[in-house]
Order: structure tokens, then C-alpha cells, then sequence
């Protein structure tokens, strides 16, 4: 069984700078979307995994992912997933010991940065980077499989 204990957090678009060449592209959708249960599909530079997610407790949940052949991802994608896609470029930050990955979205969502550390206990101490901005961890609308039924380009616009 595996749990996943994570915190998220808005990204200082001034003072964050990464090194551009250490990004990875993403493209991702769901499923299935449900609060008890996603099951994700995404496409991680050339590799695809299939991933099964938990209802969130506070800042853990259960998942399960599954490397699944690059060919079957795209037609996942393009063929069974719920539209628009997550697209977006996840960069690997250390800081103090520990990796943040910092996710760049585009398409529907561009303009939208944030920042994820998984922990190994919910009561774990890290250090803030100086680019982190306010914590997100609880609220719903940034899960990814959120964003992608109402993109964030949409928000304040009555929807």
C-alpha cells in the first residue's frame, strides 16, 4: 500500500528562477475524477504511468502508480480521458535537503505555478525556499485532477 503525504504551495513567480534546462514536460488527464478516487494517466517526458489516488486526509491519501507503455498513455489521453488536459513543465528544485518539484502549467491553466514536497510523515519539519508563497495543500481546487475540470484561466469568471 502506498501513501502519498504532500504539501503545495503558490510559487513567487520574482524570486523564483530554475534552471530552464532541467524541466520535464507533462501531460496528464483523468479517468476517472471522482472525490474518493482518481485514476490518472500521464505522460512524463517518454514514459507513461497509470496512477490510482485516495480521498485526502488532511494531506495524505493512497497511491498506487503504474509504468504503462508510452503508446497506450497517448491513446489514453486522446481517446478516454476527460478534456482539457493537465499540460504543464515539472522542475526538480533541492532545497535543505529535500527535492520540491515546482510545476509550470500551460494551456488552460498557464499563468499557474506551484510548488509540492512529499514528505515521509505529515508532522515532518522542511524548510521554506525563499520563492514559496501561500500554502494550497487544503484547498481542493488545486489538485490537479480539479484543474482540469475547471482550469484555472476560468476562475472568477462565474465558474
Amino acid at each position: 500500500m502506498g501513501t502519498e503525504i504532500e504539501r503545495k504551495f503558490l510559487v513567487d513567480r520574482i524570486a523564483w528562477h530554475p534552471e530552464r534546462a532541467n524541466g520535464k514536460r507533462y501531460r496528464q488527464g483523468y479517468l476517472s475524477s471522482e472525490p474518493g478516487c482518481t485514476v490518472r494517466v500521464r505522460i512524463a517526458g517518454q514514459q507513461g504511468f497509470l496512477t490510482i489516488k485516495g480521498a485526502t486526509h488532511g494531506i495524505e491519501r493512497l497511491e498506487f502508480e503504474y509504468s504503462v507503455p508510452l503508446a497506450d498513455a497517448e491513446q489514453l489521453l486522446s481517446e478516454l480521458c476527460h478534456q482539457p488536459l493537465i499540460e504543464k513543465t515539472r522542475y526538480r528544485e533541492p532545497w535543505a535537503g529535500l527535492i520540491w518539484e515546482v510545476d509550470v502549467f500551460e494551456g488552460d491553466n498557464a499563468g499557474l505555478i506551484v510548488a509540492e514536497i512529499e514528505l515521509p510523515s505529515a508532522g515532518t519539519h522542511f524548510d521554506r525556499p525563499p520563492w514559496l508563497g501561500v500554502e494550497v495543500s487544503h484547498d481542493p481546487r488545486y489538485f490537479n485532477a480539479a484543474l482540469a475540470r475547471n482550469p484555472w484561466s476560468r476562475w472568477g469568471k462565474g465558474t
